[in-house]
């Protein structure tokens, strides 16, 4: 039942159901859905994804929401929006007609979980709903042709196409549901609105209230270099947020076109938390959370929970505290850590406990001996644990049903294993878990050793997966980059791993980066993991290439990985599960979602190169001289907005005021903006003079500004404090020191009178400018 008191206000009308075009008002169970019907098809239909839909802007907390649908060749634009919390008000305008429009209906149904009764005035066009004692009405800027009565919005569609655009045998003033029926002919464009109030009256007035006020544009996130970037992803998030009415929550399925709002997988819940953070942070935590309640009481955590089946005899490779740590490095909340740390702990500890049956210290996938999911005790349920169900790289591999495990030692999975040790040592450490934190620090560091020495395969220059008992597999994927990630490769290493990056017979090539090599006999398949590309393996290599300090080669593959995601978003809005690595195309082989939620992570880096937030350099930003617009999105410091003009990069707040500014042209590291002070490390050196401005109020609480050890001067300009250097070294750092926001005082400008000192407790520079 798609009915949820709890649900944030903010976000109570939202497109929560299976029908995309459908709203819920989730506290009271109220729904809005359009059905539309063609006389030429003889047909009705809800608006079937991804056929009949090309999906838009979607808000997350579904604040304005817009789509194009195509019907028996008439072309449709819909646009909803929320004034305030309880009104939807919405639009929808011909773009394109496919038939005469007498004979295209549109209709408007409200009805109420649980069947509440809908009251329909003919005279006036309004219908109204009471739930609990509150009131929903619908008013449409025009009369609509017929107001008929029917139990479901299928009982509607079934009547539609027995009885044809042209029949009164429905009409009703008293419904479960009330439809409002349309035509495009005498309705080309036409606006309506939702209200919910406590009074019948009251949402009468204010759904008449809103038809009144012309629907706005809204404004891009994302403007300039990889223009649309974040757009996208909030899209493919927003969409793909729905309701799971059998556990009572909301969340960003893997899929809304296949249905998947009641299926957790572990990865793809652990990346949906961390995209949807970027915009909404609460979101982001949630979609954590869920993915943490799949873990179970022998230590893993589930592979796949669904109401039909619960893998819970495996899991997938632990991915999750590498994104748990960068959910929390944005949003700052420790109780989320303190939430997450035991099941992300435990859940590393089962892996050496249930998949390493010779003690050597790296682990191999397996199927174990309880549950009843579907797979559980063969090869290909144990091939599920690396997510990459029918790769080449196992195609050598045994499965022994004794230990059950596979004969492979997985280089993709060990890597995973050790960046996850990493990441909980790191998350132990924040919560002050000092015995946990040396702990998975030594686990951590031991992987990585054994990764480097017995997953090399020295002969071809790369890491790969190999036998227990004996050799290295033939096939290799971007899984061996993934030591990268970890950190277990030597210098040398790299380097040879870089030579097969660019190699167009391995991995290069303009389409990055096919799933298995180029030169596999199972690359020429493209099938599914054998040779298709794939946006979560994508993110994780580059992720892999910026902890190498390889940034060129990250940036490449980030633009490459762009223009692969617009080849398809840009016309259609798809964003795929997995793209040919010939093509490009999401559905040149049968079986691929068009609309997956983790295909968002190929944006999600083009955003990365602009601004991201990770464990090697913490909070970056990065100026090229190419002009940019990005946000607002979640940061450190709360929501903030980067901009590049003029060759300046700039810092805002979510109000616009100003955090700092500056024309260092590179990458600015461990950027940090907190009350105490504003730091800044320069990644890259600067032989040309650099200056950077402070913000207003961080200026006026300024008490010391340093170079590295070195303390430097500063003037104000427009009540802005700012310090220019003739060079800058690379890994230089700059720490603004500012007094408690309680000790604020006014500094005297250029145009100012001085004024009263500050005061003492608080020690406070002349202000000069240097030298010219």
């Amino acid at each position: 039942m798609f009915l949820d008191k709890n649900a944030p206000i903010a976000s109570a009308w939202n497109t929560w159901s299976d029908r995309p075009g459908e709203f819920t008002f989730l506290p009271l169970g109220v729904r809005l859905a359009p059905v539309l019907y063609s006389g030429k098809a003889e047909h009705a239909t809800t608006i079937r994804a991804p056929d009949e839909i090309r999906f838009g802007h979607h808000g997350l907390a579904g604040e304005r929401v817009e789509f194009e649908t195509r019907f028996a060749e008439t072309r449709l634009a819909f646009t909803y929006e929320k004034p305030d919390p309880f009104t939807l008000r919405g639009e929808w305008a011909v773009r394109e007609a496919g038939e005469w429009g007498l004979r295209h209906w549109v209709t408007l149904c409200l009805s109420a979980e649980g069947g509440s009764a809908v009251q329909y005035d003919a005279r006036t066009g309004i219908a109204v709903v009471e739930v609990d004692f509150r009131f929903v009405a619908l008013a449409a800027s025009d009369l609509p042709v017929l107001g008929t009565g029917h139990e479901s919005v299928t009982a509607l569609v079934e009547d539609f196409d027995r009885n044809g655009y042209f029949d009164k045998s429905t009409r009703a003033s008293v419904a479960p549901l009330i439809a409002l029926r349309f035509n495009l002919e005498m309705t080309p464009r036409l606006r309506f609105a939702a209200a919910v109030a406590d009074s019948r009256d009251l949402a009468i007035a204010h759904a008449q209230a809103a038809l009144a006020k012309e629907m706005g544009q809204a404004p891009a996130l994302h403007t300039g270099r990889h223009a649309g970037a974040l757009d996208a992803l909030r899209d493919v998030i927003g969409w793909n947020t729905v309701y799971d009415p059998l556990n009572r929550r909301p969340v960003t399925a893997a899929s809304r076109i296949w249905g998947l709002g009641d299926a957790v997988w572990f990865n793809d819940q652990c990346f949906a938390g961390l995209m949807a953070g970027l915009i909404d942070p609460a979101l982001g935590r949630h979609n954590f959370e869920v993915a943490m309640t799949s873990a179970t009481p022998q230590g893993n955590i589930a592979c796949l929970v669904n109401p039909k089946d619960a893998w819970v005899d495996r899991t997938q490779a632990p991915h999750g505290s590498f994104m748990a740590w960068m959910i929390y490095q944005r949003s700052g909340d420790r109780a989320f850590l303190a939430d997450v740390f035991e099941p992300l702990a435990r859940n590393q500890l089962w892996w050496r406990n249930h998949r390493d049956p010779d003690g050597r210290g790296l682990v191999s996938c397996g199927t174990s001996d309880w549950g009843d999911g579907m797979y559980r005790g063969t090869a290909f349920g144990a091939r599920n644990e690396t997510g990459m169900d029918n790769s080449p790289t196992h195609d050598e591999a045994r499965y022994d049903p004794e230990t059950r495990t596979l004969s492979l030692l997985d280089v993709g999975l060990n890597s995973a294993l050790a960046l996850d040790a990493e990441m909980l040592a790191r998350i132990a450490a924040e919560l002050g878990q000092t015995k946990d934190a040396t702990s998975f620090a030594v686990l951590a560091e031991t992987t990585r050793a054994l990764i480097r020495t017995e997953l090399w395969d020295d002969t071809r220059g790369l890491f790969a997966n190999r036998q227990r008992d004996g050799g290295f597999v033939r096939s290799v994927s971007p899984t061996s980059f993934f030591p990268l990630l970890c950190g277990a490769a030597d210098g040398a290493q790299v380097e040879r791993l870089l030579a097969h990056l660019a190699d167009p017979d391995m991995f290069g090539g303009p389409l990055p980066l096919p799933n298995v090599s180029r030169d596999d006999p199972a690359y020429a398949e493209q099938i599914y993991w054998r040779g298709r590309i794939w946006p979560n393996v994508n993110y994780l290599v580059w992720q892999a290439l910026r902890r190498s300090q390889c940034h060129a080669q990250a940036s490449e593959l980030a633009e490459r990985s762009y223009a692969l995601f617009e080849q398809s978003w840009t016309e259609r809005r798809w964003c795929g599960e997995n793209y040919g690595a010939e093509t490009g195309e999401i559905d040149d082989m049968p079986g691929n979602d068009p609309f997956y939620t983790w295909g968002a992570m190929l944006p999600l880096m083009a955003v990365g190169e602009i601004m991201d937030i990770n464990p090697w350099d913490g909070w970056e930003l990065v100026n090229d001289g190419q002009p940019v617009h990005l946000g607002p999105l979640a940061s450190p410091a709360g929501p903030v907005s980067v901009e590049v003009a003029d060759s300046w990069l700039i810092l805002r707040a979510s109000g616009g005021a100003l955090l700092f500014a500056t024309d260092y042209q590179g990458r600015l590291a461990h950027v940090c903006v907190e009350d105490a002070v504003v730091s800044v490390t320069f990644a890259q050196g600067s032989t040309t003079p650099v200056t950077f401005r402070l913000g207003r109020e961080a200026s006026a609480r300024l008490v010391l500004a340093r170079l590295g050890d070195q303390e430097i001067e500063a003037w104000l300009e427009d009540g802005c404090a700012v310090a220019e250097f003739a060079s800058v070294e690379a890994g230089a750092r700059l720490d603004w020191h500012l007094a408690p926001a309680r000790y604020s005082w006014p500094r005297p400008g250029p145009a100012e009178p001085a004024r009263a000192p500050a005061p003492e407790a608080v020690r406070v520079r002349s202000w000069r400018p240097p030298a010219r």
